[in-house]
């Protein structure tokens, strides 16, 4: 009987650290959102060969204090390229196109952008080399709060900086090239 329960015990041990999540928020607890951008290619006027203006985005399931966008072309030929980095947004459901470029903003709300793969804060739209599309990935994170990094961040220090506090997380994708 004592190795039955012992059995019994190491199981319900086992299955308690596999199978049930943590209090503290992580990546791998995360649940999903639910992103959308209205397009699969990107409209002419959120690129380079438009009026390069950040796109409206949907975020719908949003559950957390703060959201966290990071933009990347991962087919740029030096490999993943960051076209926008913004975080400290407050919960809404809808990011409205037109960011301005600044590293604060306060309209249409409060947030912080970084330094993008242009080495200029805020959105910059696609501008890949003729030839293949490139895809574009819309990273989006619901985090625990907000974070305490300054202004002009790169994607990588956003990164970092999310470490521990992403309680959602979800994506959308769109392409362009000419």
């Amino acid at each position: 009987m004592t190795k039955y329960l012992d059995l019994i015990a190491m199981a319900a041990f086992a299955c308690a650290v596999l199978f049930c999540p943590g209090v503290q928020a992580a990546e791998t607890d995360a649940t999903n959102l639910v992103v959308k951008l209205g397009f699969d290619q990107f409209p002419v006027e959120n690129t380079c060969d438009g009026a390069d203006v950040s796109p409206a985005i949907e975020v719908q399931g949003l559950n957390a204090s703060s959201l966290a966008i990071i933009v990347d072309d991962m087919d740029a030929p030096s490999g993943t390229f960051t076209h926008w980095v913004i975080w400290n947004i407050p919960p809404i459901d809808v990011i409205p196109g037109g960011i301005a470029r600044s590293g604060t903003i306060a309209d249409p709300f409060p947030a912080r952008q970084g330094t993008n793969d242009f080495g200029e804060i805020g959105y910059a739209g696609p501008c890949p080399p003729s030839g293949k599309p490139h895809r574009y990935f819309f990273r989006a994170y619901g985090l625990d709060g907000m974070l305490d990094l300054s202004a002009g961040a790169s994607a990588a220090d956003l990164q970092t900086a999310i470490e521990g506090h992403v309680l959602q997380k979800g994506e959308a994708l769109a392409s362009y090239g000419i």
